[in-house]
């Protein structure tokens, strides 16, 4: 099983003929997703030849969804245009649009979430969502997790999404899901918590968040009430200086508002165990899960 992306889904590349989304769309094709078009109003009724697999270029989001049944997109169109891009697909009615694009302005952003009614916006900036040995849409690796396996991730964070799915490869995943960590994002902690604890594979679930907000601390509160599997945390940004963004635009700590021992509390308060590091974090997964391995990517039970 998995949450959000399927070996079914149907996937366009908004913006595939741009540097990016041709890198991009080469890697998910690899990993064998289901690329069923790009979509470039300028480039439409065109082909791109990629590694072999000819792509078709639609003019609009509709077009493609028309001609191909596709229900999810990945955006790759730059900050200026984004937000345009994103209410297409989501005026087309497309299931899912995960948008890769960083440095979307914020008023931006809002327009397009507000517009979103039945479309399940991810991020902006996030590095998308990975279903191993399915699919992947986005930018997440998909070597370092080269199988499916028993945990279910969200992050904020993009490099930790990759560190936490290579220390924990040999276990592997149902899907990980990158939110992205820009102050006004569409799909939340919280939404895919409850997508893990409702998907009958996801055994555990991984939480990475982050200084600033206070996104953990509703997710701690939705775990002690609806959440019954195990959930191991990180939070990034202990050392963090006050007022400083850091990273992400929407990683700023002001006064005790948004810091990582906040979170850490909130979340311990709700059963959370709460890794120091990501190691120490894949540690207890491991602990939790009953399982321990060695760097060559095999597991046995504790104990043994």
């Amino acid at each position: 099983m998995a949450i959000y992306l399927t070996k079914e889904s149907k996937v366009l590349v908004q913006g595939m003929t741009g540097a990016e989304g041709m890198k991009h769309t080469r890697r998910m094709l690899a990993a064998g997703t289901r690329i069923v078009g790009g979509v470039n109003p300028r480039k439409a009724g065109r082909s791109v030849d990629i590694d072999g697999a000819g792509i078709p270029v639609f003019g609009s989001v509709r077009e493609g969804m028309d001609a191909t049944g596709a229900d999810v997109t990945v955006v790759f169109v730059p900050p200026p245009f984004a937000k345009t891009a994103v209410i297409e697909a989501v005026d087309a009615g497309i299931a899912v649009a995960v948008v890769i694009t960083e440095g979307i302005p914020v008023h931006d952003a809002v327009a397009f979430h507000a517009r979103s009614r039945g479309t399940r916006i991810i991020g902006p900036n996030c590095p998308g969502v990975i279903t191993p040995g399915q699919s992947n849409a986005g930018i997440i690796p998909a070597d370092i997790a080269p199988g499916p396996g028993r945990i279910g991730l969200v992050s904020k964070s993009g490099t930790l999404t990759y560190q936490l799915m290579h220390e924990l490869r040999d276990i592997g995943f149902t899907s990980a899901v990158g939110i992205g960590g820009d102050p006004v994002i569409g799909t939340t902690h919280i939404d895919c918590l409850t997508a893990f604890e409702n998907d009958p594979d996801t055994e555990l679930i991984v939480l990475i968040g982050e200084i600033g907000g206070d996104a953990e601390e509703r997710a701690a509160a939705h775990i002690a009430q609806h959440i019954t599997k195990p959930v191991i945390g990180y939070i990034a940004g202990f050392t963090a200086p006050e007022g400083k963004t850091m990273g992400h635009a929407g990683a700023i700590v002001s006064g005790s508002s948004g810091t990582a021992e906040a979170k850490q509390k909130a979340l311990e308060a709700a059963g959370v165990a709460v890794g120091a590091t990501p190691t120490e974090t894949a540690r207890l997964v491991r602990e939790k899960l009953g399982e321990h391995s060695n760097p060559s990517g095999t597991s046995s039970p504790s104990g043994a």
